[in-house]
């Protein structure tokens, strides 16, 4: 594969690049603040460097995040922009049969899932899905993260088993992964509204309890760090144990979140 951020260096002069992990370490310490107006400031201002410094994949990485942090504001028509200035830059780098082409999907699917845009999102998931999976050097929590994110997409187009299998995937996948029990406590609850969804609650209400008994067994367990991202799926899951009646643990949920964002 060419690489055609240096080639359009030597056609357009010296390429400055921005430095990533510090800006990711930046915008972690916003989200540890929840202080989301921070993190578009950081992104917004590190996109403008990456600019004027011919940095294509700097650019690329941070389109990428300024379209998951729109998707968690609600931003559609901003998540849109950046989306599809991510999908320019993977054709400018000629990535798009990388594996930074299949995460740039996935996240730009999550939006799509997010704002209901289901068949869009779909489609996305499936490019990125048959590049995942014949790449050998695919993290494993990439591979977990698509297949979960892949399974709302179905289960919003009322796909129901096709759904199911996919959280399989994700359980076992993410089962390799260190402290990756938080995503498994998604997955789990996902589950539980697939099964919802599929068989009606009187008769799927027995494998509803035991999923979201195993979800809070995951939330629990010590080995979890407790930061930013804790704070975020605790405040993320509590909802769907509100619906199900599981309301001392959806207010244990936000009462962890809440105090991990004051103590950041």
């Amino acid at each position: 594969m060419e690489d055609r951020q240096w080639l359009a260096a030597e056609q357009g002069g010296e390429i400055r690049p921005v430095p990533q992990q510090r800006i990711m370490d930046k915008v972690d310490e916003c989200m540890n603040r929840k202080d989301y107006a921070g993190v578009e400031r950081v992104l917004k201002y590190w996109l403008q460097e990456a600019q004027v410094g011919r940095d294509l994949r700097g650019q690329l990485m941070i389109r990428n995040e300024l379209v998951g942090h729109y998707r968690k504001t609600g931003e559609r028509d901003k998540a849109h922009e950046s989306a599809e200035d991510a999908l320019r830059l993977l054709r400018e780098l000629d990535y798009e049969n990388s594996v930074s082409a299949g995460t740039t999907w996935v996240n730009i699917a999550t939006a799509y899932n997010s704002f209901g845009e289901n068949e869009e999102a779909l489609t996305l998931f499936e490019k990125a899905k048959q590049v995942y999976e014949r790449s050998a050097g695919t993290d494993p929590s990439l591979l977990g993260g698509m297949y979960n994110n892949m399974g709302l997409a179905c289960a919003a187009l009322k796909k129901y088993d096709e759904a199911l299998a996919l959280y399989g995937k994700a359980m076992e996948t993410m089962e390799q992964v260190p402290r990756g029990a938080p995503e498994q406590a998604v997955t789990c609850l996902n589950m539980a509204n697939a099964v919802e969804g599929k068989l009606g609650m009187e008769q799927a209400e027995g494998q509803i309890n035991e999923l979201l008994d195993q979800a809070l067994k995951l939330l629990d367990r010590q080995d979890i760090p407790r930061n930013g991202y804790y704070a975020y799926v605790c405040e993320h899951c509590a909802p769907t144990f509100d619906y199900y009646g599981y309301f001392a643990a959806a207010e244990d949920l936000r009462t962890r979140a809440e105090a991990l964002y004051e103590r950041a």
